[in-house]
């Protein structure tokens, strides 16, 4: 199978990866936002979707953009901001 060499592509399956992240640990990410350790409680679950999504996108791709990151940010952090924490 091709690697994914379209930034549009990729940042699809960035989001993707973390939307899966954040369907199947609601729990941990409402906690995580709530006492400012969601990075610590997610640990686990960021890294294997890091993984994942480096296998399927070609380096060049990858290493140019922070998709995964940014999607980290949109998905997990933005779509979360009515959740009462410290951090806002």
């Amino acid at each position: 199978m091709a690697l994914i060499s379209s930034p549009e592509a990729a940042y699809r399956l960035a989001r993707t990866i973390i939307s899966d992240i954040a369907l199947y640990n609601k729990d941990k990410i409402l906690n995580g936002i709530k006492n400012d350790n969601i990075f610590d409680l997610l640990a686990k679950e960021l890294d294997e979707g890091l993984k994942l999504y480096t296998s399927k996108v070609d380096p060049e791709i990858a290493g140019k953009n922070n998709f995964y990151n940014k999607a980290i940010v949109d998905i997990l952090i933005k779509r979360h901001g009515d959740i009462k924490s410290q951090i806002w």
